[in-house]
């Protein structure tokens, strides 16, 4: 599961265009929050769900006095919206799902997925025990550094944990722990990785599979970038941001068409081998040549100098 805002600083505020608190900016901007189950498999990425956060309850807070909207359900709540799903035949081992709440949904469309992916704002120890326990699923998420794992199961039955920034662990290597609300075996990889301006970072991850190396671990969890171009994509090909539109239905209706001409050109780019952003210049060329062609033939008049 993933979050997403499609800013919108000068359309008049309403139930889905209103503002939202953006953790990459560190401030609250205006426009559309939405979420997307996203499926990754063979190279392709396909949303198979999304939702658009409304805000529709009103109230003032205590903090400043001033009006604020908040919606009715949050998305952790929405993470876990969902009955069993049915199991499937048999599992796409390349396959990945994004955002649970459409498992059932999925299960009916026979879409076939192995394990659950998300960012750290979703890994909470009661989605852990939703993905593994009411989906049966397997997942892979990050957690912050003050999370606490116990090293084994007496440890957890006594109530000793530790931070999981205490342990000594080894870079890129798995190691079995007990998550804090969490009573199934969980691994941990510990994964040291050097950014762009060469400052080292750490980010620990956990699974529910404990039959996956560290490796595995950490190449599954890459796939998850697979949401950033379809969110960059939908903005900047699909058109997300560029509408005309003044009222909550013909926003959804134009967000669920940016949604489709994401889903046209993720297919295109699998039969021409080509990527969403030259699928546009192409077809804006395209369209140019057609222009001058039927401009060229309604012969306009020419005037001497």
């Amino acid at each position: 599961m993933d979050a997403s805002i499609a800013e919108k600083p000068y359309t008049d505020e309403n139930d889905i265009v209103c503002w939202h608190s953006d953790h990459t900016q560190g401030r609250s901007v205006k426009g559309l929050n939405f979420l997307t189950t996203l499926y990754h498999c063979a190279g392709v990425s396909l949303p198979v769900g999304v939702t658009l956060i409304a805000k529709t309850e009103h109230y003032v807070d205590p903090k400043d006095g001033k009006d604020k909207r908040r919606s009715p359900v949050g998305k952790n709540e929405y993470y876990r919206q969902t009955p069993h799903p049915p199991p499937p035949a048999r599992r796409c081992q390349q396959a990945v799902g994004r955002w649970v709440r459409v498992l059932t949904q999925a299960g009916a469309n026979q879409i076939r997925f192995t394990y659950v992916l998300n960012d750290v704002w979703f890994a909470s120890a009661e989605n852990m025990r939703f993905v593994k326990q009411d989906v049966h699923k397997d997942f892979v998420m990050p957690v912050k550094t003050n999370r606490k794992v116990a090293l084994n199961l007496v440890d957890q039955q006594q109530g000793r944990y530790a931070r999981v920034d205490t342990l000594a662990l080894e870079p890129n290597t798995a190691r079995e722990v007990y998550l804090e609300g969490v009573h199934f075996p969980l691994w941990l990889v510990k994964q040291v990785f050097v950014n762009g301006d060469g400052s080292t970072g750490v980010l620990y991850l956990v699974t529910s599979d404990t039959t996956v190396t560290a490796d595995q671990v950490m190449a599954l969890y890459r796939t998850r970038w697979n949401v950033e171009p379809y969110h960059k994509s939908l903005k900047q090909n699909a058109s997300l941001e560029k509408s005309p539109t003044h009222t909550v239905t013909t926003q959804t209706n134009h967000f669920f068409a940016a949604v489709c001409g994401y889903i046209k050109l993720e297919l295109l780019k699998r039969s021409t081998k080509l990527n969403h952003f030259a699928l546009k210049s192409k077809l804006y060329l395209a369209a140019l040549h057609v222009a001058f062609d039927t401009l060229r033939q309604l012969q306009p008049v020419r005037l001497a100098a």
